[in-house]
């Protein structure tokens, strides 16, 4: 199946591109991006120009930041093509909404993913954690933007996210591991005092149980970086580390991934897809967004250090 990938920048690179080149089920036709193209395919600036002439394509994949996103998934499925997001799906919950009910009315596919999920680790912790009583659990996910995001302005600008960029990640294996719903309960940000989306926050869940659920998400980590869930329920202690790569309980190994842990994600991530189109189906899945949305809403901001590049 052939399809065009919109922003080529450091994701799509890193990974979108070699995850369809490597797939037998997929075949890059086009790109769409007005600095980055990929050698050997037919390249566009413009997805307006790209929609009209290759009707061949049914697929468009979308790369680029939130903020523009809407407009171009709006044009390609006007244009009667199904589409994948890169996470987040959107800028806001709105527009994720707007997109599925455009999706449902032309018939085509939406895939709203969250490539955490396919880490290697995850469906087993779900498993795992299923029928027991969760008595605590804690969310560790510190990282480097500097290493991750070098120079990227938009990801401290309205609709950037900010931390939350990553820490969505992690939200969205939260909400997929979980027996039981949660929900934000309060949080606090940290906002440099020079730009727009927070740098680090801490947040609380309410848990149907009334097991103690917190978050800590931190983009200014120096050395080793964190990605990691730790529960505590009646059957004992559940690791999550490595972004959902490695797995331990009460210590011990249980499952290990790929040392890398993206490898793999992706290309789960295009197989799901395909199964999306071959279905004629829907995946816009918000849970993760909404957590994003109600730390935006009752989050206390406090005001941190200047950041710098």
């Amino acid at each position: 199946m052939k399809i065009a990938l919109v922003g080529i920048g450091k994701i799509a690179t890193d990974q979108h591109v070699p995850s369809i080149a490597a797939s037998p089920g997929w075949e890059l036709a086009a790109t769409v991006s007005r600095h980055g193209t990929v050698t050997g395919i037919d390249a566009y600036t413009d997805i307006a120009r790209m929609l009209a002439e290759r009707p061949d394509i049914p697929v468009v994949s979308l790369c680029m930041p939130p903020v523009p996103r809407h407009a171009y998934a709006r044009a390609a499925l006007q244009a009667g093509r199904h589409v994948m997001l890169e996470k987040p799906p959107g800028a806001t919950l709105s527009e994720c909404h707007a997109l599925a009910g455009l999706a449902r009315d032309r018939g085509l596919s939406l895939y709203a993913t969250w490539h955490s999920r396919e880490a290697a680790m995850v469906e087993p912790a779900r498993n795992w954690l299923a029928g027991k009583t969760l008595r605590e659990l804690t969310v560790t996910w510190k990282e480097d933007v500097r290493h991750w995001h070098p120079g990227q302005d938009w990801v401290f600008e309205p609709g950037g996210l900010g931390v939350f960029d990553p820490g969505i990640n992690a939200l969205s294996i939260l909400t997929r591991i979980l027996p039981d719903p949660v929900h934000l309960q309060s949080a606090v940000l940290e906002f440099p005092e020079n730009r727009q989306t927070p740098i680090a926050t801490a947040l609380e869940f309410h848990h149907p149980g009334g097991a103690a659920v917190s978050a800590v998400f931190d983009w200014r980590q120096q050395g080793q970086q964190l990605w990691t869930i730790e529960a505590t329920t009646d059957a004992g202690r559940l690791t999550l580390s490595d972004g959902g790569a490695h797995l331990a309980i009460d210590g011990a190994e249980a499952g290990l991934g790929d040392d890398d842990p993206l490898a793999g994600e992706y290309p789960r991530l295009y197989r799901n897809m395909a199964r999306l189109v071959a279905a004629g189906g829907i995946d816009m899945d918000l849970a993760p967004m909404r957590q994003v949305a109600d730390a935006f809403t009752l989050g206390r901001r406090i005001t941190t250090d200047a950041f710098h590049w």
